[in-house]
């Protein structure tokens, strides 16, 4: 099965984008998120644009065919 990066919709607190980072790399979606926050704060409007454009461009696992 080919790994493809997704939204989660079962582990969302936002739109699921750490939760679908946390999934495709194997690591906790807690870490990812603690690890957005501590990035936010240094270089807040990039990571507010990338976690927007990612919102956008990453579909939902759901839609994704699972194959």
């Amino acid at each position: 099965m080919k790994k493809q990066l997704t939204r989660s919709t079962t582990d969302r607190k936002i739109s699921g984008v750490c939760a679908g980072l946390g999934s495709y790399f194997d690591i906790d979606p807690t870490l990812v998120r603690i690890i957005v926050v501590v990035l936010a704060f240094p270089f807040s409007l990039a990571v507010i644009a990338a976690y927007i454009i990612a919102v956008f461009v990453m579909p939902n696992d759901t839609d994704v065919e699972n194959t």
